[in-house]
C-alpha cells in the first residue's frame, strides 16, 4: 500500500503505540480490560529491555510516521522452544490492505535468515483473520486449551511453523 512504510527496529513511539493498538482492539471487540493492556505494556517493555538486533525483531508499519501496524520475533529462546511470534497488530483503519500479510513474512524472512528451526504464537479462537494470515505462512494449530492469560476466559490456540531455510 502506497504510503506505508515497514521498518524493522526501534523508532520513537513505537512502544506505546503497539500497547495502544492493542489495548483498543481487544477492548473493543472483546472486552479485555486494563489487565490485558497492562500485560501488553509491562512485557514489551521487558523484552525490550533485552532487545538484541542479532537475535530479536521489532517490525513497525508506519503511515505519515505514526505507527500502524507491527510485529516482533522475540529469539531469546529460538534454540530450545522456538522463536516467539509476539504482538501482531494492524490498526482498524488499516485492517484488510495487505499490511498484515507484509509484516508477517518480513518476520518470517528474518526466522529464515537466522536458521530458526521453529516459531511459535499464542493466540485465541475468533481472531479468524490473523489466522488466516499465520495459515498462508504454513503456521499450523497444534494446541488449544482454556485459559485466561489475556485476563479473561478464551479459547488460547498455540500456532507453530516449522522453519525451513531460504
Amino acid at each position: 500500500m502506497n504510503g506505508i512504510h515497514i521498518r524493522k527496529g526501534y523508532r520513537p513511539g513505537a512502544i506505546g503505540r503497539v500497547v495502544e493498538l492493542h489495548g483498543r482492539y481487544y477492548s473493543r471487540h472483546w472486552g479485555f480490560g486494563s489487565f490485558f493492556e497492562a500485560k501488553v505494556a509491562r512485557e514489551m517493555a521487558l523484552f525490550m529491555d533485552s532487545y538484541d538486533d542479532k537475535r530479536d525483531g521489532l517490525w513497525t508499519a508506519a503511515m505519515d510516521d505514526r505507527v500502524q501496524g507491527a510485529i516482533v520475533i522475540d529469539g531469546a529462546h529460538a534454540d530450545g522452544q522456538g522463536a516467539h511470534l509476539r504482538w501482531f497488530v494492524v490498526s482498524e483503519r488499516l485492517q484488510g490492505q495487505g499490511i498484515g500479510g507484509r509484516l508477517i513474512g518480513e518476520a518470517m524472512a528474518f526466522c529464515r535468515s537466522r536458521g530458526y528451526g521453529r516459531v511459535y504464537l499464542w493466540t485465541f479462537e475468533g481472531l479468524y483473520a490473523a489466522h488466516r494470515l499465520y495459515e498462508k505462512a504454513g503456521f499450523e494449530l497444534v494446541a488449544q486449551q482454556e485459559g485466561r492469560q489475556w485476563g479473561r476466559e478464551v479459547n488460547e490456540q498455540q500456532w507453530v511453523l516449522q522453519v525451513h531455510g531460504e
